[in-house]
């Protein structure tokens, strides 16, 4: 990706599950950690190298993952502000952000926790929620791209394999 400019034409999603966050019985609102931000803070450091664009980035409205998608967004710049959006809960169904995928005006990012992440790629790449075809971290991202009718995997990038600036 870093060595080509992305297709202004295509349209991707990018999955991120949040960061690692506080246990529930240390702070209820579970922030992200200390290593959370800053394993988010690379993760999307290395989005902007490899020029990853981003016309919205949108949260479940959970602490954590609007802390993760603040990060994202102070490095990708997005043109549209982020904002919480409804259906990105950890169990909510993943059908409808489907269904409204394909008609986004640009590409976009969803932060958002699993189970739901792993659900909705299921159902993007195989028709199916209840198949499991990526494996997801906390602070990864994975991207998929709407090719000829269908959703396809473009990057899947787990925060280990991304080294320091």
């Amino acid at each position: 990706m870093a060595d080509q400019q992305p297709d202004p034409t295509e349209r991707f999603v990018y999955l991120v599950q949040h960061g690692q966050a506080e246990p529930k019985e240390k702070n209820p609102e579970r922030p992200l950690t200390a290593e959370g931000r800053e394993t988010v803070e690379r993760v999307a450091a290395w989005a902007v190298r490899a020029g990853i664009v981003v016309g919205q980035v949108r949260h479940s409205g959970k602490l954590r993952a609007e802390q993760t998608a603040e990060i994202f967004a102070e490095k990708l710049k997005p043109t549209e502000s982020i904002t919480s959006y409804p259906g990105l809960g950890p169990n909510d169904d993943v059908q409808p952000v489907a269904d409204a995928l394909p008609d986004c005006p640009c590409s976009v990012m969803l932060v958002a926790h699993l189970p739901f992440l792993s659900r909705l790629a299921g159902l993007l790449l195989t028709g199916d929620a209840e198949r499991q075809p990526v494996r997801f971290r906390q602070g990864g991202l994975v991207g998929l791209v709407r090719e000829e009718g269908r959703w396809t995997v473009a990057c899947v990038v787990p925060p280990e394999l991304v080294p320091e600036a």
